[in-house]
C-alpha cells in the first residue's frame, strides 16, 4: 500500500445485517452491550437505531388478545429489548461524540 492508501478495517454485523440484528435483539438473543457496538461504525449504528426502531414499530402495532397472557408477555419483552438495545446505541453515540 505505497500510493498513501489507507486499509481501515469495517466492522460487521451480528447476524450479516441491521435487519437480522435488530430482529436477534428483539428475540433476546443479542443483548446490545457497549462491547457489542464497539466494532460498528457511526453509519453502521444509524442503520443498526433505524432497524430497531423498524421493529419496535412493528412489534407495537401487533396487539395481541388481552386474554393472551403469554402473547402480551411476549409483545412486552420485545419492546423492553429492543427499546433498551435503543438506549445503549444512543449512549455510545453521546460518548463516541465527546
Amino acid at each position: 500500500m505505497g500510493l498513501g492508501v489507507s486499509c481501515v478495517q469495517m466492522g460487521s454485523f451480528p447476524g450479516g445485517s441491521a435487519w437480522a440484528m435488530a430482529k436477534d435483539i428483539g428475540s433476546g438473543f443479542l443483548l446490545v452491550t457497549e462491547r457489542t457496538l464497539q466494532r460498528l461504525t457511526a453509519v453502521q449504528m444509524d442503520q443498526l437505531f433505524f432497524e430497531i426502531d423498524k421493529q419496535l414499530r412493528d412489534v407495537r402495532s401487533q396487539q395481541p388478545d388481552l386474554a393472551d397472557i403469554d402473547a402480551l408477555r411476549d409483545r412486552n419483552r420485545r419492546i423492553q429489548r429492543l427499546t433498551g438495545g435503543r438506549r445503549v446505541i444512543e449512549a455510545v453515540r453521546r460518548k463516541r461524540r465527546k
